[in-house]
């Protein structure tokens, strides 16, 4: 897990004092067999509406992050996932809440996507057609690229 903390508009004032406790979100990056993967925007009376993120939501008391991630996509995206893979972790200081992000590779799920929360989505290559992204998710597409690099690389000495 990183140490580091992505502080996000740095320059606006954080709400909770220096006791923010830290707010666990299980979030999803499902990617379909081509690579493109899923940025749903953010519904209206949000923080951040408007801005494309990878779909997910928060922990509730005694949930994992894989019990979290099959609610949410459940509830937001009225799909069943089949196969989760965690991934990777991310502390984002947002002005409005200090996240801890539990990335999840999503491979499989059934059912077709339906916005039930009114937001827009879009399945994506690198780079993303998409904006604004929020900037907890600008790392998932640095992670992305990462791979595919590594792959394009090793198909390449072969």
């Amino acid at each position: 897990m990183s140490t580091k903390v992505l502080v996000a508009d740095a320059e606006l004032v954080r709400t909770g004092g220096a006791d923010r406790k830290v707010v666990d979100v299980a979030v999803g990056v499902l990617i379909q067999n081509d690579g493109a993967f899923l940025l749903t925007s953010r519904p209206e009376g949000k923080p951040y509406a408007g801005y494309w993120e990878c779909p997910g939501g928060k922990l509730e008391t005694g949930e994992t992050v894989e019990q979290a991630l099959e609610r949410e996509l459940h509830e937001e995206l009225g799909i069943a996932v089949s196969q989760i893979e965690l991934w990777r972790e991310e502390l984002v200081d947002y002005p409005h809440a200090l996240v801890r992000l539990h990335f999840c590779k999503v491979l499989q799920w059934s059912g077709d996507l339906q916005m039930l929360e009114g937001q827009r989505f879009a399945w994506q290559q690198l780079p993303v057609t998409v904006a604004p992204v929020l900037p907890g998710t600008i790392p998932v597409l640095e992670w992305l690229a990462q791979e595919r690099q590594f792959i394009g690389a090793t198909h390449a000495i072969h």
